[in-house]
């Protein structure tokens, strides 16, 4: 049915628990998955000119080598092949522009958005309505009380 897994990631423990079911799926329907991190350039435009100093690129980079080394990590355990990706640009946007139709898109519902998410909306909304494919999107457990 699905020719690819495509996770989009960013870390998160959300995210994490995305990719987590996105390898098991995978696995069991033998295709290869795709990682992808986007280095959401938004970020560029809220820091002033003169916070500049600090190579915000290079944190964001080691951010995204991070997120993906934990994937490579977890396809290795379950021996599911798998590529990385990593874009710059808008995380929807880029994500959708990525996926194909024969794709499943498995992404968590919440990531590291913080107020961004209530001016933008949520990347998984946005994947979720444009997509031109399946989107599988995984909830956060319910904290107990």
């Amino acid at each position: 049915m699905y020719k690819r897994v495509l996770v989009p990631t960013d870390g998160s423990e959300n995210a994490k628990l995305a990719v987590r079911q996105a390898l098991e799926l995978a696995k069991l329907m033998h295709v290869p998955v795709t990682a992808l991190y986007v280095i959401d350039t938004s970020v560029y435009a809220s820091i002033p000119p003169d916070a500049l100093i600090l190579d915000i690129s290079s944190i964001l980079k080691k951010d995204a080598k991070t997120a993906l080394d934990y994937i490579e990590k977890e396809a290795k355990k379950r021996g599911v092949k798998l590529e990385t990706v990593v874009r710059e640009g808008s995380p929807s946007k880029e994500i959708v522009d990525m996926a194909k139709p024969d794709d499943l898109i498995v992404m968590g519902t919440k990531g590291r958005t913080g107020l961004a998410r209530i001016f933008l909306g949520s990347v998984a909304e946005n994947v979720v309505h444009h997509a031109k494919c399946h989107v599988l999107v995984i909830r956060e457990p319910e904290k107990k009380k």
